[in-house]
């Protein structure tokens, strides 16, 4: 049951979060879970070519367009609780502070669900470190033997990564697709905000279409035409295989 469930979701950059999950995102809050979102960086560096290439831009001048543009799409979505914590990006310099700032954060929400990027994914190391960051994070946040003030340990919760751009060449394997058909429109609205990435916009109209493919094949459901993937971080378990 989606009613309730507690999802936070770590974006490296501005648009990731939209382009990978902004479905399954939609449709968790229509159906009333509580969803906050994290955007690391705004990509001005390194993901932000088609706004560069303009030309007369600074990093400031990026660095708004970047913010307008996650802003509208978040509300797209129907995020009320997104969070931009405007660090640098390309690279993103991991450190001690940062790690402390990710475990309070997983503390402070408790999530049943966390969604981030996937392993190996070869073309961008932000993309790589945030993983591993996040992965690193969620299991100090379980720990006892770290503290944060007035904040208690989380349970283990699940963590699933969203599909890499390069899908193949990053050795992605999907381990679950998210039915999206209801909210499609709504991400396609998200998509659309941003122009620094314009190339982009097509190729993930055509990974949903391929996506819903693959979940009408693989369930026998006609009624799926949209959706997006997720490897799981670990294995499932329950009481019969499903």
């Amino acid at each position: 049951m989606i009613k309730g469930t507690k999802m936070i979701v770590f974006s490296a950059h501005a648009a990731d979060y939209v382009w990978r999950s902004g479905g399954t995102i939609a449709k968790y809050i229509d159906e009333g879970a509580e969803v906050k979102v994290v955007v690391l960086t705004f990509g001005i560096r390194g993901e932000s070519n088609g706004i560069w290439k303009k030309g007369g831009q600074t990093y400031d001048s990026v660095k708004k367009i970047r913010c307008d543009e996650t802003t509208k799409a978040a509300e797209c979505l129907g995020i009320k609780d997104i969070e931009y914590w405007d660090l640098v990006d390309y690279p993103i310099e991991m450190t001690t502070e940062l790690e402390d700032r990710v475990v309070r954060k997983i503390r402070e929400v408790q999530p049943d669900i966390i969604i981030t990027h996937d392993k190996n994914d070869i073309l961008n190391p932000d993309h790589d470190a945030v993983h591993d960051l996040i992965w690193r994070c969620s299991i100090m946040a379980n720990s006892h033997g770290i503290e944060t003030e007035n904040l208690k340990t989380t349970g283990q919760m699940r963590i699933f990564g969203f599909e890499p751009h390069q899908t193949e060449i990053s050795g992605y394997v999907p381990d679950q697709f998210i039915d999206i058909t209801s909210v499609y429109d709504k991400k396609e609205a998200a998509m659309n905000c941003f122009e620094g990435q314009h190339h982009l916009i097509e190729y993930y109209k055509q990974r949903a279409d391929m996506r819903g493919n693959h979940a009408r094949r693989l369930s026998g459901n006609k009624n799926y035409l949209y959706a997006e993937s997720f490897a799981n971080f670990y294995p499932v378990v329950g009481e019969e295989l499903y």
